[in-house]
Formats: C-alpha cells, structure tokens, sequence
C-alpha cells in the first residue's frame, strides 16, 4: 500500500472511527486505533482472508510472551474452551477423562466455560466463590475432589485469581486435569507466571471489551506437543494439514490425497488472518493497556471515595495474594442496605449514561438452562455467589487515561443510589 493510499484510508478511519455508543461512559470506548484497522485492511486488500500466515505470527508472539511451548488462535474463547475439553477426553490422549467423571467449576462462571463439560459428558460440580475476590474457594474447592473429580474448570475472574499454586499442586498429585479459563484476565500473572499457564490447557478470548480485541476470537495455549497437536488437528475438521507429523502420516497412508487426510474427531473452529492481524496489532499495546486500566480503576475509586457524597455505598474487588492484575472491568458490590434499589439505580445508571451488565453471569446456578439439564442438587446453596449477583455488576475500564469531566460526571452519578 502506498504512502497515498494508506493516508486516505486513515482519513477515512478516523472519520468513521467515533463513539457511537448511547453512553457517556460504555463498557469500553473505542478500541481500536487506526494502525489496527490498517492492519485489518491489509489483510482484506490481499485478499487471503482465512487463516494463514497473520495467524500463525500471532500465535507465536502469543506463546513468546506468554513463556509457552504452543499457542492455537480460534474464533472466540468459548470454542477455546470446547477445544480444551474435546481435547482432553480424546482418545489419543493418555491421561484422559471419561463419560461420567466428575469436573469441579465456580459457581460464578460464563456459559461456555460450563458447557464443554457437560457435551463432553462430565458431571460439573459447583464449587462457591469468595465474595471480595470473586473468585472459586481454593478451600472448599479442594474439599470437593473425590475419586471421580478428573478434570478442574478454573475460572479468572476479571483479572484476578484464586490460590493457584494450591491448586495446581494437588491437581498434579491426583492426576486431574486442569483447565485454566483466562478469557477475562488476559495478562494477569500470579508469582510473576502469567495466569493460562499453569495448567494442561489455558484458554483466553478477544471479544470486544476483553483486555485486547479483535472483535472475536481466542487462544488456546498448552506445553505439551502431543496437546497441542490434538488441538491443531481439532480446531480444523479433525484434519493432518498443518502437523509436523504430515509426512510421517503421508507415508502411513499411500493412498489417500495428502491434503486431505483425516486422523481425528474435529470442529471447524478457526479464525481468519483479519481477527488474527487486529488482535496481535493490539497485543503489541497490552502492557500498556494494563497500566492504563489500573490508573483508571484507582482515579474512580479514590474520586468515590474522597466525594463528600461518599458514605460507603459500595465496595470493591479485593485482589488476591501474590496477584498482578490485568484489568477490563471494574466490579462494584452495593452496600447491602441498598439491595432493594439495585433494579432501579441500574436502570438509572442506562438511562443517564452509564453502561453496566452483571459480574459475568451472576450465580449461574440460577439460570434456567441449569434446570433443563438438571445439574443442581436440590439442597446446594452458594451464598458467596448469590451474593455476588445480588449486590454486584460492572463498569468498564477504557484503554485510555478517563478525562476528569468524565471521571466527574461518571462517580456524581454513581452516587445518586442514596437519592433513589
């Protein structure tokens, strides 16, 4: 592209490129700069659009980064999550889980962190959070292993952690596999490893408001070469394309076309060199983002704090011991005296400019899909997380420094619960 060209199309970026939200304040403002549209476009004017070479630079800086052997980009967290899972029960796989066996997951956790248990045919069992960190009990999680647990769904709540370390010990002594769903808390470290990376499979998502985006996508990462290629031959029909061990398996079977050879069981779950191209354009920025969103998260809080309207209206997520958060989110908990108001200061928060939604999806024990596939039993309680879900939601945290007349304008109106 010429020195010409690519200024009239960054003219064209920044003309098209506003906030068009109905929000002064929405989950995140505008994400992308104009070198990661241009990126995009790149890919589109060569017209090789589907997975190639842009993919393929992604995932090792990805991995280069991340201090892993193997990274995989698909097209959203959630099929991460489906690859892991379908990975780990797969024939091929050594130590593997079975029809029936039991996997430990937070109570406070997204849908499709939940569902590739269940299509995989695991039992899920629910295990409570801690209200302040949001995260699973390491505690009482580690209570609940019994002889069937074979698999742990963890999930990194908004940049922050349980007691890994725990975890991972008691995980690698039992033989259980462990799963690590980093998709909100890219970046994140605890003792200085990056969270993802712990386990047998680390899963990560680029939606929208997430720590970078390319508007959907993920990874997937492992440092085991035989995971990685069940996840590489999965992700693309179950196919021997793209694996070191082509000729190996050329040579095995003669007389099948080499381009079209089939090993395994797999999903069409790849990305295109578009998503692939944005996302690592923003991946070179997550540092900085990250340091942008922590700024952010402390301008709003000390400025609730130090407002003369203060009167400890809410609190706020406690990050938890020997973690370095990765931020996109800033979770907010109402004092309880306030519980009855919640509905309508939300409602109020939308109509004045504020964009809000749920702490993931709330205590998901209380979704409906959970008693069509009939996976609570009937004297469970979380209190920790319903908790959660009755006093909590989020406001996001944007990728550049919040003005004051917008930091301002953002806590008055926060503050307005106590004149519902």
């Amino acid at each position: 592209m010429s020195k010409k060209e690519k200024d009239l199309i960054k003219k064209l970026i920044l003309k098209k490129n506003g906030n068009r939200s109905k929000y002064f304040y929405p989950l995140l403002g505008n994400a992308f700069s104009v070198a990661d549209l241009l990126s995009g476009i790149n890919v589109l004017l060569s017209g090789r659009i589907t997975m190639s070479n842009k993919t393929r630079n992604f995932e090792k800086e990805f991995a280069k980064k991340l201090g892993v052997k193997f990274a995989l980009m698909v097209n959203s967290g959630s099929s991460a999550n489906l690859l892991a899972a379908f990975a780990a029960c797969n024939i091929l796989r050594k130590n593997r889980f079975k029809v029936g066996d039991e996997a430990l997951i937070p109570a406070i956790c997204w849908s499709t962190s939940l569902w590739p248990l269940v299509q995989t045919g695991l039992k899920p069992v629910f295990v409570d959070v801690e209200k302040g960190t949001l995260n699973v009990n390491s505690d009482l999680l580690i209570k609940k292993i019994t002889k069937k647990t074979k698999v742990i769904m963890l999930v990194h709540v908004l940049g922050n952690s349980t007691n890994l370390e725990k975890i991972k010990k008691i995980a690698k002594q039992k033989k259980i596999i462990l799963i690590e769903d980093t998709c909100e808390s890219l970046g994140a470290k605890f003792k200085n490893n990056y969270l993802g990376t712990f386990g047998d499979f680390g899963t990560y998502s680029f939606y929208f408001s997430h720590q970078i985006t390319s508007g959907e996508g993920g990874m997937i990462v492992c440092n085991n070469k035989e995971d990685y290629e069940l996840l590489h031959s999965m992700r693309s029909h179950g196919w021997s394309r793209g694996l070191k061990s082509q000729k190996k398996i050329e040579k095995k079977y003669p007389k099948l076309d080499s381009k079209f050879i089939f090993i395994n069981s797999g999903f069409n779950l790849r990305p295109t060199d578009v998503a692939a191209s944005i996302g690592n354009s923003q991946f070179k920025r997550l540092n900085k983002f990250i340091k942008i969103r922590n700024v952010n998260s402390f301008k709003i809080i000390n400025a609730l704090k130090k407002s003369k309207k203060w009167n400890n209206q809410f609190s706020f997520q406690k990050i938890n011991k020997n973690v370095k958060p990765s931020l996109f989110g800033l979770p907010i908990f109402i004092n309880k005296k306030f519980f009855k108001k919640k509905k309508k200061f939300l409602k109020l928060l939308d109509k004045q400019g504020v964009e809000t939604r749920p702490i993931i999806s709330g205590n998901f024990l209380n979704q409906p899909a959970i008693k069509l596939f009939r996976l609570k039993k009937k004297m469970q309680k979380f209190p920790e997380a319903q908790e959660v879900e009755n006093l909590g939601f989020f406001i996001g945290l944007h990728t550049k420094i919040i003005e004051e007349n917008i930091l301002n304008r953002l806590v008055n109106t926060l503050l307005k619960i106590e004149t519902i």
